[in-house]
C-alpha cells in the first residue's frame, strides 16, 4: 500500500504540477512561462518526485514506465495491474483539483485543458502518423534513459537527475505536435475535462506510449545492457 500510496501521490504531482503549469501559468501571453516553461515544469515534477518517493515504489508515475520496466524484468508483472490503477487515479485526482483551482477564475473555459491530440487538437497541427511516431519514438528513448540511469553502471544517486531532464527535453520536442503524453495517465485525467475531443483521440495516447516503452525496454534489454541478457539490471 505505501509504494501504491507512493504512485498515486507521484502522478498526482505530475499532472498537477506540469499541466497545471501549462493551464495555469501559461494560459498569459505577457507574463506566462511558455513552451520552455512548461516543459521545464514537468520535468521537475519528476525529478522532484523521484527522491521524494522513488525509494518507495520505483517512481514509474507512468503506465507506459511501468511496463517498460516489467518487459526490462525490472517490476513484476503482478504488480502492474494495481501500479496502473493507482497511476491513473492519481492522475484523475490531480486533474480535478486543478479545474477546481482554474475554474475560479471569472470567464473561465476549459478548452483543451493541457490534453494531448493530433490533428486540429494539435498545437502544430500535426496529423495521426505524425503524433504517433513522435509518441513512440520519445517514449522508447525515455525508458532507455530510465533503463540505464538506474543501471548498476550508472552512478549512484543521480538518475532523477537525468530523468527529469530527459522529460524537460521530450517536452521542448513534441510541445508543437502532441502537446506531449509519453505517459496514458497524464493524458487521461485532462482528457476528462477538456472541451475538445481529447477523449475520443485518447486511445492513441495510450497505444503509442505503451508501444514506444515496449521498444524501449527492448532495445536496452537487448542492445544496450551490460550482458545483452533480459533480465538483468546491468
Amino acid at each position: 500500500m505505501r509504494a501504491l500510496a507512493a504512485e498515486f501521490f507521484g502522478t498526482f504531482w505530475l499532472v498537477f504540477g506540469g499541466c497545471g503549469s501549462a493551464v495555469l501559468a501559461a494560459a498569459f501571453p505577457d507574463l506566462g512561462i511558455g513552451f520552455a516553461g512548461v516543459s521545464l515544469a514537468f520535468g521537475l515534477t519528476v525529478l522532484t518526485m523521484a527522491y521524494a518517493v522513488g525509494g518507495i515504489s520505483g517512481g514509474h508515475f507512468n503506465p507506459a514506465v511501468s511496463l517498460g520496466l516489467a518487459i526490462a524484468n525490472r517490476f513484476a508483472w503482478k504488480q502492474l495491474p494495481t501500479y496502473w490503477i493507482a497511476q491513473l487515479a492519481g492522475a484523475i485526482v490531480a486533474a480535478t483539483v486543478l479545474y477546481a483551482i482554474a475554474s475560479g477564475q471569472p470567464g473561465f473555459e476549459p478548452g483543451g485543458f493541457a490534453s494531448n491530440g493530433f490533428g486540429a487538437l494539435s498545437p502544430g497541427g500535426y496529423g495521426i502518423g505524425a503524433a504517433l511516431l513522435i509518441e513512440i519514438v520519445l517514449t522508447a528513448g525515455f525508458l532507455v534513459v530510465i533503463l540505464g540511469a538506474t543501471s548498476k553502471a550508472a552512478p549512484a544517486g543521480f538518475a532523477p537527475i537525468a530523468i527529469g531532464l530527459a522529460l524537460t527535453l521530450i517536452h521542448l520536442v513534441s510541445i508543437p505536435v502532441t502537446n506531449t503524453s509519453v505517459n496514458p495517465a497524464r493524458s487521461t485525467g485532462v482528457a476528462f475535462f477538456a472541451e475538445t475531443a481529447a477523449l475520443p483521440q485518447l486511445w492513441l495516447f495510450w497505444i503509442a506510449p505503451l508501444a514506444g516503452a515496449a521498444v524501449g525496454a527492448l532495445a536496452w534489454t537487448y542492445l544496450l545492457s551490460a550482458d545483452n541478457r533480459p533480465g538483468t539490471a546491468a
